[in-house]
């Protein structure tokens, strides 16, 4: 990967994740702890508003600089963390989702998972536990599911993508509290996804692909066939 980032940044953005796209060995605790207490940090000095809503997953909802900005009509926490999978999501579960009782949860993770040779139904699954500690921690709040993003550098995992949008998009289908939100289709040009709505790296967002992002999402947002937080109604 050609990323030109600065060098700080860089590293924060691939701990726990080798230039091949491999997840490292390291547990999740290893992998994310200094980043998970600066989130704490952060309540501590700021406190987060309740029932809000929370964006949380990958370096995608990390890098969304402006995201508060761009749902500046409604209370918004930003909880996107490095290389992150669905695991590690679940792993963090209470400090990064449960704590804060959240309206409604944009998620996004999956991505990763993928591109480190995860298989689709393993993938699949382990958002199935994600769904399954939700409901546990915070019952009918809804979720939306950003689909995968398609990528310039990460072209050879299309089909994966699509395979795993498709049984996400499916599993909405059949649950109240499930949205499926695809920011997949608006990305591709001609069947392949548009160079110029990424940086240098070929993988991460430019600002138009965050604005594809928040229009999506918003429409999705907007929708009202989904369930509310029994806790904020």
């Amino acid at each position: 990967m050609q990323v030109r980032i600065l060098a700080v940044a860089t590293l924060t953005l691939v701990a726990g994740v080798s230039a091949q796209g491999a997840i490292a060995d390291d547990p999740p605790a290893a992998r994310f702890a200094e980043e998970i207490h600066v989130f704490g940090v952060e309540d501590e000095v700021y406190p987060p508003p309740a029932c809000a809503t929370l964006f949380v997953g990958s370096s995608s909802i990390r890098f969304w600089f402006h995201l508060r900005d761009d749902f500046a009509d409604q209370r918004t926490i930003r909880r996107g963390f490095g290389g992150a999978t669905i695991p590690d999501v679940n792993f963090y579960f209470d400090a990064v989702i449960g704590k804060y009782s959240p309206a409604r949860i944009v998620f996004y993770a999956g991505e990763n998972d993928l591109n480190a040779g995860r298989p689709v139904d393993e993938v699949f699954h382990e958002f199935i536990k994600f769904l399954d500690l939700k409901d546990r921690a915070l019952g009918s709040t809804p979720v939306y599911f950003v689909s995968a993003k398609p990528s310039v550098a990460r072209l050879s995992d299309l089909g994966r993508q699509e395979a795993l949008n498709r049984k996400i998009s499916a599993l909405a289908d059949e649950r109240a509290d499930l949205a499926f939100v695809d920011i997949a289709s608006p990305m591709l040009k001609e069947g392949s996804p548009d160079p110029a709505l990424f940086i240098s790296d070929q993988l991460h967002m430019r600002a138009g692909g965050y604005e594809i992002w928040r229009g999506v999402i918003q429409h999705a947002l907007d929708e009202d066939d989904v369930s509310e937080a029994q806790y904020c109604r």
